[in-house]
């Protein structure tokens, strides 16, 4: 029986046709960090109450793809950005009546469905992940091809949340504090994060919609080398170790898809090692195996991450 596993590492870098589907899973772990804070909870690792199993949200996953999409390709025409820290909808709307001399206050729908097509046009987020631009300056709503689902970590994850200090003072301490413990030792603060996390998240291409905003062969490929990638644009204290430990292409001979799309991936399931309790490592998990001759006609499948 021949199968694709964790050992065999893709060759050649393969060409995705962008008028055919594609599903895909995206496994990522963590180590000593917080891939997810949830604001609702004090920034604590965010969690499925019932079950205890780690969530990241597809919002975060895709912010990582702007991110990194941003610094490899930012500065052509085709690949800006629109979903950025601090950035004016409007004002990016407003960008495309000026490039085609129109007045967003007398637009017409003619107008709006140019402007409209000028975003997808000029932002990759938008032809990937669509958008609703629908606000005081109309450029209309977009559906995405691309979608992900929230990601989920294999196993319970254990969210911790360790106290830590500042030696360096913000501003002197009163005097009556002088000898305060906290004036002494510095600022506190809270650190949260788990000491390892497996997670699995889902994705889905949908040419049909591609149509509509354009999306083509070239974006999938950035698209892919984004969701390997991005890992490394995202470090800071708070995320610890977060990396990329698999990414698997279901493609389709056909755009509307030859196998349901669950079908596919429930054969990408990461398992512990019998003889692990907890895991604390990524080699604390069996290889993944994918049994190829489960596959359906008219289904391929390629692993990108290696």
């Amino acid at each position: 029986m021949t199968s694709a596993t964790a050992e065999q590492p893709a060759t050649t870098a393969p060409h995705f046709n962008a008028t055919n589907r594609h599903d895909f899973v995206l496994i990522f772990d963590v180590t000593n960090g917080n891939p997810n804070g949830d604001p609702d909870a004090g920034n604590l690792p965010r969690t499925d109450p019932e079950t205890g199993l780690g969530i990241v949200t597809d919002v975060s996953l895709k912010r990582k793809v702007r991110n990194y999409v941003d610094a490899l390709r930012g500065g052509e025409e085709r690949y800006k950005i629109y979903v950025q820290q601090g950035a004016i909808l409007n004002n990016q709307h407003g960008r495309a009546y000026t490039a085609l001399g129109k007045d967003p206050k007398k637009a017409t729908q003619t107008d709006i469905q140019a402007a409209k097509k000028w975003m997808c046009e000029n932002f990759f987020d938008i032809r990937t992940f669509g958008a609703v631009m629908s606000t005081e300056v109309n450029a209309g709503q977009v559906r995405g091809p691309v979608q992900l689902t929230f990601a989920r970590s294999v196993d319970p994850i254990l969210g911790l949340d360790a106290a830590i200090t500042r030696v360096a003072l913000t501003k002197p301490a009163p005097k009556q504090a002088a000898e305060d413990e906290t004036a002494r030792s510095g600022t506190m603060g809270r650190k949260a994060y788990i000491p390892y996390g497996l997670y699995v998240a889902h994705g889905f291409y949908v040419p049909a919609f591609a149509r509509d905003t354009g999306f083509g062969d070239e974006d999938l490929a950035v698209l892919w080398q984004a969701l390997v990638n991005m890992w490394d644009l995202d470090r800071s204290a708070s995320r610890g170790l977060t990396a990329c430990r698999g990414l698997y292409v279901f493609s389709h001979s056909s755009p509307l898809g030859n196998a349901p799309a669950h079908r596919l991936l429930d054969l990408v399931k990461p398992r512990r090692r019998e003889d692990v309790t907890v895991a604390r490592g990524f080699d604390d998990y069996q290889p993944v195996e994918v049994d190829t001759f489960r596959l359906p006609q008219g289904v391929t499948l390629t692993r990108l991450d290696e």
